[in-house]
């Protein structure tokens, strides 16, 4: 398993442990944290279980047990370098892999970013395992008709000059303070964490693939696979709740459609942007713990 340096050692909370699961014949890095009922928490794309590291300190002496793995490509996991491996249903594969591997039952589902949809379609199969769900800012569903993709997504279909940004340039992961309501929450040795995993070139496949795996159009490989993660989150009867960074200058106003498709879920908004693990964990770590089984009236108000 790879070393982490000290100085991202010291970012974790005390009493982190680590491990690497073999899943479909890739090493699939976890975090674990805590002890209890599971929270499988899901980050997106360029980032890895670091981003669920506030969350996981904020839920210290809760009666749960954080499972933080992180996605095929990024991260400490496996990174094959082949574009064509990234599909939404591989990385569901992946994950669904991994929640059998573990034995994961009772569980809560955290997801954001890419790992929205790539938790809801890996757990569509599963969801008599699942006794809740906190949506954070992603999308859960196929875009709507006459979408334009952002210039974000556009520009990963350009071809030369994509593999200059995302794989000589380390984009995004070099500007995901961009990303944020206080743009200051990632600075400094918490932006070189986020970028430690990637530094070399030939580990830069995941961020551009990831990035192609938006649709662009109706026609795109995504949009059958997202419409089954849409169907799954509308037949999830167990109790929702949504944290939601309303200054995500990518993310930011889906909120609306996401409060139209899930009409029962609880709605938190918060003033946070793009990667608000980083900036309101606190309100992460509250909605998780409203649905943790020590409520059981939770589960009934949900």
């Amino acid at each position: 398993m790879t070393e982490l340096p000290d100085w991202i050692l010291r970012q974790l909370p005390h009493g982190v442990e680590r491990r690497q699961i073999p899943v479909a014949g890739h090493s699939i890095h976890v975090m674990e944290f805590g002890q209890g009922q599971p929270v499988l928490m899901l980050h997106g794309n360029p980032t890895w279980g670091f981003l669920y590291r506030k969350v996981m300190a904020a839920l210290r002496g809760q009666p749960v047990r954080c499972i933080v793995p992180d996605l095929v490509g990024l991260g400490l996991s496996d990174k094959p370098r082949d574009l064509g491996v990234h599909t939404l249903e591989n990385h569901a594969a992946w994950i669904g892999g991994l929640v059998d591997a573990l034995g994961l039952d009772d569980m809560i589902f955290v997801g954001q970013d890419w790992g929205g949809p790539i938790g809801m379609l890996a757990l569509a199969e599963r969801l008599e395992r699942v006794s809740g769900m906190v949506i954070l800012n992603t999308v859960l569903g196929p875009p709507r008709p006459g979408f334009r993709p952002t210039l974000f997504h556009r520009s990963s279909q350009l071809p030369v000059l994509s593999d200059v940004l995302f794989r000589g340039l380390q984009f995004p992961q070099s500007v995901l303070w961009a990303a944020q309501g206080e743009r200051s929450s990632i600075r400094g040795e918490v932006a070189r964490a986020y970028r430690w995993p990637l530094r070399r070139l030939q580990d830069r496949t995941a961020p551009l693939a990831l990035a192609r795996m938006v649709p662009d159009s109706l026609e795109h490989r995504s949009i059958a696979p997202l419409r089954r993660c849409q169907e799954a989150a509308e037949s999830f009867k167990g109790p929702m709740r949504i944290v939601w960074g309303v200054r995500d200058p990518v993310l930011g106003r889906v909120i609306g459609w996401l409060e139209r498709l899930l009409p029962r879920a609880e709605v938190k908004r918060t003033q946070a942007g793009h990667f608000l693990q980083e900036e309101v964990p606190g309100d992460i770590a509250s909605a998780i713990t409203s649905l943790a089984s020590g409520g059981a009236n939770a589960r009934s108000s949900g």
